[in-house]
């Protein structure tokens, strides 16, 4: 099925949240498909066509804001 995407497993949600650096990553690398198409922007050339690229500091700024608000800020409620 295109377009569906597993959900994170709450282990590594909940090791993320205390820090660790290897759920960091695999929740970043989860989320990369989206975070680089909110940073692809429109580009024309001298020519005018209009090609799209991934803005590299949005990009980044987005990677730091998602590792940033999971570190200090994101609450997990218990069921």
């Amino acid at each position: 099925m295109a377009g569906h995407v597993k959900p994170l497993p709450v282990p590594v949600i909940l090791a993320a949240v205390n820090g660790d650096e290897n759920a960091l990553a695999a929740v970043v690398a989860h989320y990369q498909k989206y975070i680089r198409a909110l940073a692809t922007r429109p580009v024309k050339d001298e020519y005018g066509n209009e090609y799209l690229y991934v803005d590299e500091d949005m990009r980044l700024r987005l990677e730091t804001k998602l590792i940033h608000s999971i570190v200090t800020s994101f609450k997990v409620l218990p069921v």
